[in-house]
């Protein structure tokens, strides 16, 4: 019996933190959380932490990127040891440079760079809180996926001057990723309207059912533009690269679950709300 409690206690405990770990802001208000676990507590409004590393590393790398291609000169040497040591492969300075890798890094560098000013300037943040894990994961990640780009491109072969290897690939996935950050933002908008007047200003941080644009379908829009802004950027570096199509798995992963927490939550704390809208993914999830 002992061993019994002890063990249906550590997957108490287990559990609870999992369910700590995966939640954020709004989707933790009805979790019941022991006070241990708001030691880790980390303000959501922090988001724009994220941007700012995204801004400036991915910036860096691109200035870098170009450097290579206009002055003719590699990187330098630490980088160009942090890239031989992720790929296993050695730099070659015949090597010609992929449009792909400059269009995604660029892209990269726009998306992070609206999205930073979308957090100072247009979102209303509540007093909501994420997990000190997923802040300290999320400084890391924007890194990490700066220096995936440039695996990508040592791992990859171009062919011929720079602008001759524009293809269709790089248009339609152009195309996308303008389509999908018009939505995000939209939706961004729509949401900042939940808490702000006619004026802009701040009147709640109360939580409110959205409406309008792209949330009569989905509960959460803006997650769902995300996931097709990354699936325009593998498009952009060929649509054949196995680690791009990995980092889209886990994008589609990461945000459908942020997704259903969220709408599961609009469910059952609003009986009005609509049966027919989906979480994720319109008509689908």
């Amino acid at each position: 019996m002992f061993w019994s409690s002890v063990g249906f206690s550590f997957i108490d405990v287990l559990w609870s933190f999992l369910s700590d770990l995966i939640r954020y802001g709004k989707t933790k208000q009805n979790l019941k959380r022991h006070d241990l676990l708001l030691m880790f507590d980390i303000p959501k409004r922090w988001f724009w932490h994220f941007y700012v590393i995204s801004v400036g590393w991915n910036g860096f790398l691109l200035a870098l990127s170009l450097n290579c291609i206009i002055q003719h000169q590699s990187y330098p040497v630490w980088l160009t040891g942090i890239l031989d040591m992720l790929t296993d492969v050695q730099d070659t300075d015949s090597q010609v440079p992929q449009l792909s890798t400059l269009l995604v890094l660029l892209l990269l560098w726009v998306h992070s760079l609206r999205r930073l000013l979308e957090c100072l300037f247009l979102s209303v943040f509540s007093d909501g809180a994420m997990h000190l894990v997923q802040y300290v994961f999320g400084l890391g990640y924007y890194v990490m996926l700066g220096l995936t780009v440039l695996c990508s491109d040592r791992l990859g072969k171009g062919t011929g001057p720079l602008l001759s290897q524009l293809d269709w690939l790089h248009v339609a996935g152009g195309v996308l990723f303008i389509l999908a950050s018009l939505l995000q933002h939209e939706s961004m908008v729509l949401l900042a309207r939940l808490r702000t007047g006619k004026s802009g200003t701040v009147e709640t941080l109360a939580h409110r059912v959205p409406k309008g644009g792209w949330f009569e379908l989905v509960s959460c829009p803006h997650y769902f533009a995300e996931l097709l802004i990354y699936i325009s950027l593998s498009v952009i570096s060929g649509g054949l690269s196995l680690t791009w199509w990995l980092v889209v798995l886990y994008v589609l992963f990461n945000q459908a679950l942020a997704a259903q927490l969220c709408h599961d939550l609009y469910n059952s704390k609003y009986e009005s709300y609509p049966r027919h809208r989906k979480a994720f993914i319109p008509f689908v999830l």
